[in-house]
């Protein structure tokens, strides 16, 4: 046995801040990067082109730092259970370590795959939370279970200290000429493209892949657009939010270093204003691990509702408005332009997402699984817990203290698209309108089928109406 040490990466995707690879470093100097192309992820039908053009371009960079620091990232395609037992089998190393996951394919995954090793006397370290400012198992009511609503969740979750970033990985070796002739003999191949996956994506990422366009992403956010965060956030036109999702979904930046900057915000701050923003931010930070947190808890949130009460609610099957929803075409310039802004780039505003949720969920009264999964084809930062989380909500499915919560799509293009920036970037047909009627939606028949606009698909106020009716029989 060898002191070699390989490091089986899946959403941390960098080599500095990362818990796992640090410990490999403290163990030897013989280091080797490990990722595994799996099936069973890349042929599921809620795969992203745009996320996996994304994922592929973070390996490539990822696979260059492994290089600079003297060592490799080898890259396998298979079942992890099957292909990483054979390539430990052939190189032996001392030990495989990797950061662990929430979801419940990974959770499976993980634990054979924990068990197959053990059993051919590797060593393997176990719950490193990487991902995570604190593990699942940390925070807990004073009863012992897991909490349920965020509110409380916050206030446990901030009072406890947060872990500084580790250190970066470096003065590393890696394998030798005669060992790399035998990781490819055991199923070790050169970095494919996402084209050569079969994903393809000719449009523009909304932030570069890899390390280090996420830290400067990271600087620049927090020098200035993080002081502004609790107002700005909203407006969809503004460049009021990070922009990091996709990097923390991949992990090409660590939760720590995105902490600390905001420690380092907040200890720069000169107002009582951008303190609360930064605060916001922070808790903006908490709620992608509140919905971590009871993803790991509550597996069965990926399957559906967590309301006793929606697990059968009558849903609507209409597929032409479902259709009309993902086209961008319902009628409603704010929903429409949020859709459009999905397909052309892989990413939606926040504030939108919530909008779109809202309408398909309680206007269309449509199965927000259907949007859920829609969501899941297009985003560039597309993730299981916080997806669902955020459709969960919306849908007033999931662990939501006010579950009648439905947004009205012209309130809410009033508030935060007040000018129609937005709304014109998104739908050109309308760009010539006076922003009073833009904005309202309030466009004759005749205007839109001059302009090419559709109708809308369906009357919001009715709506409303119709699915508190449909709820109140639920209950």
């Amino acid at each position: 046995m060898s002191d070699l040490i390989l490091f089986w990466h899946r959403r941390d995707l960098r080599i500095a801040d990362n818990i796992g690879l640090a410990k490999a470093r403290q163990l030897s100097n013989k280091v080797v990067g490990l990722f595994c192309l799996d099936p069973c992820i890349l042929k599921g039908d809620d795969i992203a082109p745009v996320r996996v053009t994304y994922m592929m371009g973070c390996l490539q960079a990822l696979q260059e730092q492994y290089r600079k620091a003297g060592s490799q990232l080898l890259v396998i395609q298979g079942n992890p259970v099957q292909a990483i037992p054979q390539l430990v089998t052939a190189l032996n190393p001392k030990a495989v370590f990797w950061n662990w996951d929430v979801e419940p394919y990974a959770q499976k995954r993980d634990r054979i795959l924990l068990e197959v090793l053990q059993n051919q006397g590797i060593q393997v370290l176990e719950q490193n939370w990487d991902q995570l400012l604190h593990s699942p198992d940390e925070i807990f009511t004073g009863n012992n279970k897991p909490y349920t609503v965020y509110s409380p969740f916050w206030k446990n979750w901030s009072s406890k200290s947060k872990a500084n970033p580790v250190d970066k990985l470096n003065n590393i070796t890696g394998l030798t000429a005669t060992e790399q002739e035998i990781a490819v003999e055991n199923g070790v191949i050169k970095l494919p493209n996402a084209k050569d996956l079969g994903f393809v994506w000719d449009g523009e990422l909304i932030l570069a892949p890899g390390e280090t366009p996420a830290r400067e992403q990271l600087e620049e956010f927090a020098a200035g657009v993080i002081n502004e965060y609790q107002e700005q956030r909203n407006f969809p036109e503004v460049e009021g939010t990070s922009k990091l999702s996709a990097a923390l979904k991949f992990g090409v930046i660590g939760i720590r270093t995105v902490w600390q900057a905001t420690i380092e915000a907040l200890a720069n701050s000169r107002s009582d204003e951008t303190q609360a923003s930064i605060r916001t931010y922070q808790q903006e930070l908490a709620w992608r691990e509140f919905y971590q947190h009871v993803m790991y808890h509550f597996p069965e949130l990926a399957e559906g509702a967590y309301r006793d009460i929606f697990k059968t609610f009558p849903w609507e099957t209409n597929i032409e408005h479902f259709q009309a929803w993902c086209e961008g075409k319902t009628g409603y310039p704010i929903v429409d332009a949020a859709m459009r802004q999905l397909n052309e780039t892989g990413w939606m505003h926040n504030r939108c997402r919530m909008i779109v949720a809202s309408f398909l969920t309680k206007d269309l009264i449509l199965n927000p699984q259907w949007g859920e999964k829609y969501f899941m084809q297009k985003l560039i930062d597309g993730d299981l817990s916080a997806n669902n989380g955020g459709w969960q909500w919306s849908a007033s499915s999931g662990m939501d203290p006010k579950p009648l919560r439905i947004f009205n799509p012209t309130s809410q293009a009033k508030k935060f698209d007040a000018e129609g920036e937005y709304i014109r970037q998104w739908i050109p047909e309308l760009r010539s309108l006076d922003t009073k009627y833009l904005v309202t939606g309030q466009i004759s028949p005749l205007e839109r089928h001059a302009l090419g606009y559709p109708e809308p698909i369906v009357d919001h106020n009715q709506q409303q109406k119709r699915f508190k009716e449909i709820y109140s029989q639920q209950k």
